[in-house]
């Protein structure tokens, strides 16, 4: 056979280059296939993204718009009020306004009710958010007088808002930089608290007791509460004190828990 022949329209060559149309179809095809996967795994992504985000958003304007209702301060945060009256009228709930100075970003209400679960969901105007509120332990007194109030706020990892900044505490430096918090009451008082521990402790361990039969027994759980600490302070605390611990989750372990505790040094 000639080399004409080998060319004519019944020899090898035309079987090959429809073999490779074939396959360039098959690559097209397959191609596009993956390009659409991808972009749907793009949008499901992108979409969950902002589902996610959207409560820390919506949450965090919230929270900004109870600011502006109830707080009073000059720029420099000096004159800092707060208006209980607007608050109650709010929600009837409230029993507190905790604040944190710069850089801290802890500036919220603070709320109880019957139990300890309402407001792990729930924002201060009783929003379904999972920012939820800061809230007081319901076993304890709202006027702050036992020897531990327990405060809760949730740890953010997307978020400074709520307790997430509560970690700078983990070290003994920012300690030394901001030692104090305050705590605002209805009754006009202005409670400030030292901070003297701060670590990782379990979640059901008994940095979190709030009754005490006995003087021996309140001085051991301040000694349990050292021990937790990342560092030792210079703070006085004995069995005449009052302690405020807030607690927020670590968000690395469930049983786990980040706890900074004060105790009560001056009210106003």
């Amino acid at each position: 056979m000639d080399k004409k022949e080998r060319r004519s329209p019944h020899g090898r060559r035309r079987p090959r280059k429809k073999q490779k149309k074939q396959k360039r179809v098959l690559f097209d095809v397959v191609s596009g296939t993956v390009l659409i996967a991808a972009v749907c795994v793009f949008v499901f992504s992108l979409y969950q993204l902002v589902m996610m985000l959207v409560p820390y958003y919506t949450g965090g304007q919230e929270y900004d718009e109870i600011r502006e209702l109830a707080v009073t301060a000059d720029d420099d945060g000096s004159g800092f009020s707060v208006d209980f009256d607007a608050l109650l009228a709010a929600n009837p709930d409230t029993v507190a306004w905790i604040r944190f100075e710069e850089p801290s970003i802890i500036n919220y209400p603070v709320v109880k009710s019957a139990d300890n679960e309402e407001y792990l969901t729930k924002t201060f105007t009783e929003n379904d958010n999972k920012l939820g509120a800061i809230f007081m332990d319901m076993r304890n007194s709202n006027d702050f007088s036992d020897r531990n109030t327990i405060i809760y706020g949730h740890h953010l990892n997307v978020s400074p808002d709520m307790f997430s900044r509560l970690h700078l505490y983990e070290e003994e430096e920012y300690c030394k930089e901001h030692p104090y918090f305050y705590i605002y009451t209805p009754d006009g008082s202005v409670r400030t608290y030292a901070v003297f521990s701060a670590g990782v402790v379990s979640a059901t361990g008994e940095n979190y007791t709030v009754e005490f039969a006995s003087d021996e027994e309140f001085e051991q759980y301040i000694s349990v509460c050292r021990e937790s600490s990342n560092y030792q302070v210079d703070v006085d605390v004995n069995v005449d004190s009052q302690i405020v611990s807030l607690s927020t989750c670590t968000g690395v372990n469930d049983d786990e828990r980040f706890l900074l505790q004060g105790v009560l040094t001056d009210i106003d």
